[in-house]
């Protein structure tokens, strides 16, 4: 039985995030259901809704993933998971779906280790050179740059 993925996230982020999920595993969008979190909704209208689409897709484990630690998503996802045979990952980017959709398969122990180590291997600062430091070719370079 596969593990479905349940994305909790200030909207529009859930949603962006299934799309973008959807774009590179165009067979996974059956596993990935999304809830964004209205800016005015009530947190106890929101946990009603995440429960009733959990329900709605009948019992498997669950893997659910909020944006943000202690805030409203994070919040109602953490009374959605007690009781249930679901686990909360917080922190969510495009990494961390990504490698959990990929191994949706796996049990839910393991992909939520999945989970974490693709969230924070995605995260890394790239060295690039910035364009003052670049050589310009001679083609670029303009006699009179210095002449107004």
């Amino acid at each position: 039985m596969s593990t479905r993925i349940f994305i909790i996230a200030h909207a529009p982020l859930a949603h962006a995030l299934r799309e973008c999920a959807l774009h590179v595993f165009a067979d996974c969008g059956d596993s990935v259901m999304v809830l964004d979190v209205q800016p005015q909704a009530a947190p106890e209208d929101t946990l009603v809704m995440a429960r009733s689409m959990l329900q709605a897709q009948g019992e498997a484990p669950t893997l659910v993933l909020t944006d943000v630690f202690g805030a409203t998503p994070c919040n109602i996802a953490q009374r959605l998971v007690e009781g249930r045979d679901a686990r909360l990952v917080t922190g969510v980017n495009l990494p961390m779906l990504l490698r959990s959709v990929c191994y949706r398969a796996e049990p839910l122990d393991a992909l939520v280790q999945r989970a974490v180590v693709g969230g924070t291997q995605g995260v890394m600062q790239v060295a690039i050179s910035a364009p003052q430091n670049q050589i310009r070719q001679s083609h670029d370079q303009d006699q009179h740059d210095h002449q107004q």
